[in-house]
């Protein structure tokens, strides 16, 4: 029966030791009062103009161009192409064109960009058959498509330019 109750004891006393340790202990957490005073001092140095720049991470000059761009090209052989390209995370792009007509079908187009201010071009690879499309770089909100072999096209370039949707007013695409 000693050979029970002596470890029982000794559970017992860890047990009641550490039930008095935690209850003993001081509360560490702050108020709610406190709390928002922090918060307080902290908007207080904010509006004081603390330069903060130091913490800010910074913007990957390829990344800060991602958005969709839109526009209506015109076509020879149709009433037009309506396109709207995409430039996604990772250097991924979307192209969907469909050309105005009585059929609604969209073609699709997957793959990689670059964007290079140095040269002005944007660059697509296409990831099915790594055909390459260019788009000359007009400003940050609009971009112009180039023939098949990277040069302007004849027409009137104003035609050939795709609008970045975020920095246009209007996101809608008229067909004429």
């Amino acid at each position: 029966m000693n050979t029970l109750i002596s470890p029982l004891i000794h559970k017992l006393t860890l047990l009641s030791l550490g039930l008095l340790t935690f209850v003993c202990n001081p509360v560490i957490a702050n108020t709610d009062k406190q709390a928002m005073r922090e918060v307080q001092i902290a908007r207080e140095l904010a509006r004081r103009g603390k330069n903060h720049s130091q913490h800010k991470k910074p913007v990957d000059k390829d990344q800060q161009f991602r958005g969709v761009y839109y526009g209506y090209l015109p076509c020879k052989h149709c009433a037009g192409i309506k396109m709207t390209l995409s430039l996604k995370n990772k250097k991924n792009y979307l192209l969907v064109t469909q050309y105005a007509q009585a059929s609604t079908k969209e073609f699709y187009e997957k793959g990689k960009y670059t964007w290079d201010d140095k040269s002005g071009l944007v660059t697509l690879t296409s990831r099915k058959d790594s055909n390459i499309r260019k788009l000359r770089i007009k400003n940050d909100g609009a971009l112009i498509m180039l023939s098949f072999d990277g040069v302007d096209m004849k027409n009137n370039q104003k035609e050939y330019t795709l609008l970045r949707s975020d920095k246009n007013k209007s996101r809608e695409v008229h067909i004429h």
